[in-house]
């Protein structure tokens, strides 16, 4: 299995050094390089760390910073061992869903009357130029894990990307799930771009407040009215 800073280098290199590739917080030994090297070194000691170099760059992949429309902004990947898949929320593998998930079906049932799509691929919002990022990349696999990489560096890269969307892209929808994202905010121009915060979607939090804050309807009305075609959630 590669490396994360290798997996990091071929990313850059696939970037050509455009998009997100130009940001400095990617430079080599910059921010970027110097939380995979310690996400590499906490693999090294034993640890189990998710999503795999391979996918923990997957919503910048599949989302390039010219084609961001908006924003779903998570605290880090799912902790669950074989969770983590690089795009915030998403989840590719056997039943069941998380219960993240299964909370911003339900609110996406609610809000649009779509019923639940019967996998948690949410690879397709992706490419409609949702970027579905966490303030972590990386986590530790296991129970009581969560948030085990906050404190990694990912802070500085996730920070940057989010100033590149506000400073290059015109009204982007953000939405803030959570308060790590919610801490966030200072980071957007709230002047050209539309926030919409509200809690986590996890069980522990979404009767608080996520539950009836109709992001999908909101953020289409938005995309809409500023000539952009809506996502098909």
């Amino acid at each position: 299995m590669p490396s994360y800073r290798d997996a990091l280098c071929a990313f850059l290199a696939s970037q050509e050094g455009g998009g997100w590739a130009s940001l400095p917080v990617f430079a080599p030994g910059a921010a970027a390089e110097r939380a995979a090297v310690a996400a590499d070194a906490d693999r090294a000691a034993g640890e189990v760390v998710a999503p795999a170099p391979g996918r923990f760059l997957a919503a910048l992949a599949l989302t390039p910073l010219e084609q961001v429309r908006v924003v779903i902004l998570g605290q880090d990947p799912y902790p669950t061992p074989g969770h983590a898949n690089g795009l915030a929320f998403s989840y590719v593998g056997p039943p069941p869903v998380p219960r993240s998930l299964v909370n911003i079906y339900k609110e996406r049932a609610e809000d649009l009357g779509l019923a639940a799509p019967i996998d948690g691929d949410l690879s397709s919002w992706a490419r409609q130029g949702v970027l579905l990022l966490n303030t972590a990349l990386t986590v530790r696999e296991g129970a009581s894990k969560a948030g085990s990489h906050l404190a990694l560096g990912w802070g500085a890269v996730t920070d940057a990307v989010i100033a590149a969307v506000s400073a290059s892209r015109p009204h982007v929808v953000f939405l803030l799930w959570g308060a790590p994202a919610q801490a966030k905010r200072g980071l957007i121009d709230e002047s050209r771009h539309l926030v919409l915060a509200s809690p986590h979607p996890s069980p522990l939090s979404a009767r608080r407040g996520f539950f009836g804050s109709k992001p999908f309807s909101r953020a289409n009305a938005r995309l809409v009215g500023k000539g952009e075609a809506p996502i098909a959630w």
